[in-house]
């Protein structure tokens, strides 16, 4: 990491407003309360916190061919807003090609990454931060899921579909079954 963008991603930590105008994900409600949760974690700006993205389509943008991939982007929400959504700064960490989406066993090409993301929680990994000049342990966290509410359903293993479809709601969605469309509402 250069010696920029190591300063840039102390940036939520050192250089932003906090006016109380949401402008960046550091001045979420989320955001502050897990720091106040995990202090340690939050006590070195360098920590890093993390927002995945994913949603499959057709590489070949024609609906005649079956065909999906499906991209995992990581978020680094530490860099300031004009940056941390910049094309290169977005960490492609899977693409999940094939005749059809993952579906429920996306959690089989999920897994290395998940143990990844565990080990930068747990233990961390030693690196060097080119800003300060010295070697420190790099942690980080996963805060955030970006997705429509498939894509939801089957990172998270909830059906969004039927009478439960709502995660939030559970056993007290409101719906009503449609006789002649035959589906949940």
């Amino acid at each position: 990491m250069t010696k920029g963008t190591a300063k840039e991603m102390r940036w939520h930590k050192d250089e932003r407003v906090d006016d109380g105008v949401l402008r960046h994900p550091a001045d979420s409600l989320e955001w502050k309360s897990f720091d106040e949760k995990y202090l340690n974690f939050a006590s070195d700006p360098r920590s890093v916190r993390l927002g995945l993205a994913s949603d499959g389509f057709n590489p070949f943008g024609s609906m005649s061919n079956s065909y999906s991939m499906w991209p995992v982007i990581l978020i680094p929400y530490n860099l300031p807003p004009w940056l941390c959504m910049k094309q290169s700064n977005l960490l492609l960490s899977l693409l999940i090609p094939g005749p059809k989406g993952p579906g429920m066993d996306i959690d089989v090409y999920l897994q290395p990454l998940i143990d990844d993301l565990k080990i930068l929680w747990g233990d961390g990994i030693e690196t060097y931060d080119a800003f300060m000049k010295q070697n420190f342990q790099l942690h980080a966290s996963l805060l955030w899921t970006i997705n429509d509410f498939p894509a939801y359903g089957i990172l998270s293993g909830w059906s969004t579909k039927g009478k439960l479809a709502c995660p939030v709601c559970h056993v007290h969605t409101c719906s009503a079954y449609l006789k002649h469309g035959r589906k949940q509402c």
